[in-house]
């Protein structure tokens, strides 16, 4: 690479969350970081976009080679948007969001505001990364994440081919190291919870969150909870090719 990478950096908890500024402090030393990310907590909006409104965004500041944008949609639509203005000339080296309050791992992906961020960089042939700390505190402490962060973007700015993504998950306490590692069989009993009354329900999403695979020791979800960070390559196309193999013989 000729010149210092440009980095273009979003998340779905907002442009004043502690995780990302923790993200920007250890990519800063990277390169040209343009900061773009919501201007107040997207979570759950996976890769939502802002279809029957229009969404704006602005600068806040410049400090060093770190530029903050604000916008208005989600985090989709802050990839969307950066890449069709102020990145039109010259599109990222690299993407990342987060890093995210709170655990993507598993089927989590799908939900998630912080990956479809990443998702729609991949989409768009930018290698893409997506960090969480198994944390929702919003004071949480990610002082143990920034050594596993800077060799991951080290190794994302070599290595990642196009369509190709990771989602990278942090445990709680210390980091006995990255573990590369699939997408555990996991998912969410949903319920909701009436919060208000009879005659004026409020109804709250509770559940509870089920591994399917406990034992397996390949999965993201054993490597949390063994100490490990989590390091799932992740791809757009989501064609089951087994399956398709199977069916060719198949007429209807």
């Amino acid at each position: 690479m000729s010149q210092r990478p440009t980095i273009l950096i979003t998340n779905d908890d907002g442009i004043e969350a502690k995780g990302i500024c923790e993200l920007v402090s250890v990519a800063k030393d990277f390169g040209e970081i343009i900061v773009f990310a919501p201007d107040s907590a997207r979570s759950g909006m996976s890769n939502a976009m802002t279809c029957g409104k229009p969404i704006f965004f602005k600068k806040i500041k410049t400090e060093g080679n770190v530029t903050w944008h604000s916008c208005t949609g989600t985090p989709t639509d802050c990839v969307k948007l950066a890449f069709s203005t102020i990145m039109r000339e010259r599109k990222p080296d690299l993407l990342l969001s987060g890093i995210n309050h709170g655990s993507n791992s598993a089927v989590n992906i799908l939900y998630s505001g912080t990956m479809g961020a990443v998702l729609d960089g991949c989409v768009n042939g930018i290698p893409s990364v997506g960090f969480s700390l198994l944390d929702f505190d919003e004071n949480a402490d990610f002082s143990a994440t920034k050594e596993h962060v800077r060799k991951i973007i080290e190794f994302a700015l070599k290595n990642l081919n196009k369509g190709v993504c990771l989602n990278v998950n942090f445990p709680l306490g210390e980091i006995k190291g990255l573990k590369f590692c699939r997408q555990a069989d996991a998912c969410w009993s949903e319920e909701f919870e009436n919060r208000g009354s009879d005659s004026e329900p409020e109804y709250w999403l509770a559940g509870e969150f089920k591994n399917r695979e406990p034992q397996s020791d390949d999965t993201d979800e054993w490597a949390l909870a063994n100490g490990y960070a989590s390091v799932v390559p992740t791809q757009v196309d989501m064609t089951c090719y087994s399956a398709l193999k199977e069916f060719d013989n198949f007429k209807i």
